[in-house]
């Protein structure tokens, strides 16, 4: 069994629940714009979202283009006209609230702090990130935490990995490993830059791109098995 000794997580759709946490807060700027939630609304946001995030990711948008266009463009195709910049910002408050936890999310870096250096890796932006960690109880059991907006990079570009590997004190790649849900920012970035890869797929999703990922996972608390150490019970 291979021995790590450092793990690199990713905090959306790993530790904290995103999509719960967009949900909230989409529905929250709707009822401030006085615009109907709907799900066909929040299905053509997320659409909308998806295809933003990747092109960042790609290095074909940046990311206050992202941001500040994304919900200007959802509103007007309902027929109300904003400022995407303002929209962001009320948006980004009531996100900011939103640190639901994955199912075993906080005991899992409980127990392994004392065996592993953990850091977050985290595409977003700082000062959101960091209160949702905060509001979570995730934040103190983490050494560093490093998010793209910060880094001037972003997962999956090598370079971010790069700038994150210089940071961690004696950093190996042979014992380092990344645990992430995206198959793109994660896996591929990881696979890139050196790294052991874990997927976590809770929703058993097929993967039908060239990456494949070192484990994979549809429970946080597997990870204990390929780690090498046994589930702390509380």
């Amino acid at each position: 069994m291979k021995k790590y000794k450092t793990l690199l997580f990713d905090v959306d759709n790993t530790l904290l629940d995103f999509d719960a946490a967009e949900s909230a807060a989409l529905r929250l700027l709707c009822e401030n714009q006085r615009i109907s939630f709907t799900t066909e609304l929040e299905t053509r946001y997320k659409k909308i979202n998806k295809g933003l995030w990747r092109a960042f990711e790609e290095g074909k948008l940046d990311r206050d283009e992202l941001l500040n266009t994304r919900f200007s463009m959802l509103f007007k195709e309902y027929g109300h006209e904003a400022d995407g910049v303002v929209l962001e910002g009320i948006y980004r408050e009531f996100l900011s609230e939103g640190n639901q936890l994955i199912e075993g999310a906080l005991e899992l870096a409980a127990s392994l702090q004392d065996h592993f250096d953990l850091y977050i890796v985290t595409n977003g932006v700082s000062r959101t990130q960091e209160k949702r960690l905060r509001g979570s109880g995730l934040h103190p059991l983490f050494k560093g935490i490093f998010v793209s907006e910060d880094t001037g990079y972003q997962k999956p570009m090598k370079e971010y990995f790069d700038y994150v590997f210089a940071r961690i004190p004696n950093f190996s790649l042979e014992h380092g490993l990344i645990i992430g849900d995206s198959l793109n920012a994660d896996m591929k970035g990881g696979q890139m830059a050196g790294l052991d890869t874990c997927w976590y797929n809770p929703n058993k999703n097929r993967n039908s791109t060239d990456t494949k990922p070192a484990y994979e996972i549809q429970r946080l608390d597997e990870l204990y098995s390929i780690l090498g150490i046994k589930k702390h019970v509380v």
